[in-house]
């Protein structure tokens, strides 16, 4: 078989949902493509494709109708044939160019693409008046700005001309049309030639020259005029969109501090090397994921996670590129180069999602592949019929015609989907939710069901200590004494013990000749005292426990406590409870969900008895000393009951119920095998983000609704009053670029989504 191999581009140009369609549509046709996937919003293609393909001409193809493309590093690299090379040679620069910045530096990217795209466009200067404006700078610079200005003037200057000499006027009205027309019927021809007759610049050139040759050339110039102006309306609101997700890079500063040989120095941010040690002052922005290696400091994370308090960081923790170190000096050792830190990857997991089609969407485009047509044959008949049976005027019945050719462009209804799901995917990635793709945001408004893994996920997945009581001796002496047998030991419990010395301050003296006694405790001597720290279950078996004690232990074990006891000479002088506590905002999350009408379940390995005590505090159904998969078991039988479920775990032991589920997601950006396995992922692991996302994918699903409803309405509403003879041409190109403007503008009120539930004012560790 074949081996495919995936090549990704940058597209500059598109702006509008035909675009995408018919770079497809063409692409699609080229000898050794498997499957095409172009965005919009993200202004990316990517091609899968075997060996026979070649690459320099699908590029050709897709430059000559009118974009231009820049090679990026996508996910798998070109499968390189000697004639690409030939073709590249003057792409060289331009491809590692962009293997420095993917995700990062977007400026370098609009770069790489004008060059490149006077490369691609130089036999086809001004086929295409798409351009990409919003990304450069004003829109008057733009290709497709200076179109419309000068398509404007021609017709100001047709109609000054009109009335100065009458018998002339028809003249210049179709001069004027000619400046606008010229370079869309280019495009429309290009386009049909790709496999694609029905585009907008099709209908839009025969209703044009349809308008002229019975006499209606002033109409004729106004609405290729307005078209022109609908175009650029749309490409200002595409690159609103293409922003929006791209400003998340710019927050990750150009340069950082090195110190070399004693001095510290200024170098490019992506240069950075793993490994290499960066010096953050307070107030910089940090230049790139990493570990700090020394001080601690408040950490300002909002730019990144939407969290508005600061979090304490020293030591051994990790940092992401783009957050605000706010009060001391840190050393940070990078851990990520550029185009692998947390930000890239979102940008990147962003754009790929924003290829991927929602089931609904794909009916749209299935919708109108038909729909364009069909219209075109309504507006034949339109035309003609009512001449023919009736005799009625041919001139008025052929102008009502080319008027519901233009109307029945699908402009609004194609790009209706589309435009809702890429600003959903930018305001979720903002706030911290990753939804890979509109298929996934689809199907997340559905679920009626979430199966919660509990240690990582629904806990904070170390134990703490949580009850401290003495025999005889003070709470502090206990502590103190169990933290000094503990000292330097990593395991969970010992970590608990000396995390909560620290922070309550209390002494931690020395221990000589401390030992491990396996499955038992530790023992050593502290001040001249034995003293040992072991399970309940040991400490019987030196010395038998009181009434009272025996009491206490069970109390504790019964809500889910693991108990030590303290034996000092010989004498039980205290015990230690430690639980692996829920979440700040687990409770709040679980409630959410069930504001939202979705129920939950816990899933755990833990032993009934834990798992109990842990769900009864949250208000949640436990489902306790499960396997991994026990929990896929689960997933499926939940799913066999009709329920769509969705599997919130942190990852690793996580896989097979995260791939069962409808939905798995992924708690905490820490795994890199939760981000590439699940289909979402909470970065800040916050339990409320999962009721976020429901909320998220209802909101978009009704946007979607909404925006279907405007752009079929519109066209409704024009089309009666078209035949009825109340409206002609130009509001028609009214009712399609009005309504593409319209549904667009709505899509974008989405991208100032913050999230429905807590954790965005609320402090979370």
């Amino acid at each position: 078989m074949a081996e495919t191999a995936e090549a990704r581009y940058r597209v500059s140009g598109m702006d509008c949902a035909s675009c995408a369609a018919k770079i497809d549509t063409a692409v699609r046709r080229m000898p050794g493509v498997e499957d095409v996937s172009v965005s919009v919003t993200a202004g990316t293609m990517t091609v899968r494709h075997d060996e026979t393909s070649n690459l320099a001409a699908i590029e050709k193809k897709v430059a000559g109708l009118g974009y231009s493309l820049a090679p990026l590093a996508g996910k798998a690299e070109r499968a390189p044939s000697e004639h690409q090379h030939d073709h590249h040679d003057h792409d060289h620069d331009h491809h590692d160019h962009d293997h420095n910045h993917d995700g990062h530096d977007h400026s370098s990217h609009d770069h790489a693409d004008h060059d490149n795209h006077d490369h691609a466009s130089k036999e086809i200067e001004g086929l295409h008046g798409h351009d990409h404006a919003p990304m450069d700078g004003p829109w008057w610079k733009s290709k497709k700005g200076r179109l419309t200005i000068v398509s404007g003037v021609a017709l100001v200057a047709a109609y000054a001309i009109g009335h100065l000499i009458p018998s002339i006027a028809s003249y210049a009205f179709i001069v004027a049309m000619l400046v606008g027309l010229v370079p869309i019927a280019r495009r429309a021809v290009m386009a049909a030639l790709a496999g694609t007759p029905f585009s907008i610049e099709m209908l839009m050139t025969i209703a044009a020259v349809g308008a002229v040759i019975i006499n209606a050339g002033e109409e004729a110039a106004t609405v290729v005029f307005l078209f022109l102006v609908g175009e650029l309306l749309e490409g200002v609101a595409a690159g609103k969109a293409r922003a929006s997700i791209q400003s998340l890079t710019t927050l990750v500063p150009k340069t950082a501090l090195i110190e070399d040989k004693g001095e510290t120095r200024e170098v490019q941010a992506e240069s950075l090397k793993v490994g290499t040690i960066i010096l953050v002052r307070p107030g910089d922005r940090i230049a790139a994921d990493g570990t700090i290696i020394e001080g601690e400091s408040a950490i300002d994370e909002a730019p990144v996670t939407g969290e508005s308090t600061p979090v304490r960081k020293g030591v051994d923790a990790k940092v992401f590129a783009g957050t605000i170190n706010t009060d001391a000096v840190l050393r940070v050792k990078v851990t990520a180069a550029a185009t692998d830190n947390t930000i890239a990857r979102v940008v990147k997991l962003v754009e790929e999602a924003q290829e991927s089609k929602a089931p609904t969407e794909r009916f749209i485009d299935r919708f109108s592949r038909y729909y364009t047509p069909g219209v075109v044959a309504v507006a034949a008949l339109v035309a003609v019929t009512p001449p023919l049976v009736a005799g009625a005027s041919w001139l008025e019945w052929i102008y009502k015609g080319l008027a519901i050719l233009l109307i029945g462009c699908p402009c609004a209804l194609v790009i209706s989907t589309p435009a809702a799901i890429a600003a959903a995917l930018s305001a979720g990635a903002r706030s911290g939710l990753l939804l890979k793709g509109g298929a996934v945001l689809e199907t997340m408004g559905k679920v009626t069901m979430v199966a919660f893994d509990k240690t990582g996920t629904l806990t904070e997945g170390k134990p703490k200590v949580t009850d401290i009581l003495g025999f005889g001796r003070t709470e502090i002496e206990v502590l103190s004494r169990a933290a000094a047998l503990e000292n330097g030991s990593s395991h969970p419990l010992a970590l608990a013990i000396l995390e909560r010395a620290k922070s309550d301050g209390v002494p931690v003296p020395p221990a000589v000749e401390a030992k491990a006694l396996p499955g038992k405790g530790v023992s050593g001597r502290v001040g001249g005292e034995t003293i040992s720290l072991l399970s309940p279950q040991a400490a019987r078996e030196n010395e038998p426990l009181s009434a009272e004690q025996n009491a206490r232990i069970e109390a504790m074990n019964d809500e889910g406590k693991s108990v030590s006891v303290l034996v000092v000479d010989g004498k039980i002088t205290g015990l230690i409870a430690m639980r692996d506590e829920p979440r700040a905002d687990a409770r709040t999350g679980i409630e959410a969900l069930q504001t939202a009408g979705v129920g939950s379940v816990m899933l755990t390995g833990d032993n009934a008895r834990t798992a109990g005590a842990i769900a009864k505090g949250l208000g949640i159904e436990p489902r306790a000393q499960l396997l991994p998969e026990d929990k896929q078991r689960i997933v499926r039988e939940l799913q066999a009951k009709q329920q769509i479920v969705a599997k919130v775990g942190d990852g690793i032991n996580d896989a097979p119920g995260l791939a069962a589920a409808d939905v798995g997601i992924a708690m905490g950006g820490g795994t890199d095998v939760a981000l590439e396995t699940a289909d979402a992922a909470a970065l800040h692991g916050r339990v409320t983000d999962v009721a976020n996302m429901v909320v998220l994918s209802r909101t978009t699903m009704s946007n979607i609704r909404q925006n279907i409803s405007m752009a079929l309405g519109l066209k409704a509403v024009f089309l009666v009053t078209t035949i009825a003879g109340i409206t002609g041409l130009w509001p028609a190109i009214l009712a399609d670029t009005g309504a593409t403007v319209l549904v667009t503008a709505n899509a974008m009120r989405l991208l100032r989504w913050k999230g429905a539930f807590g954790g965005y004012s609320m402090k979370v560790r």
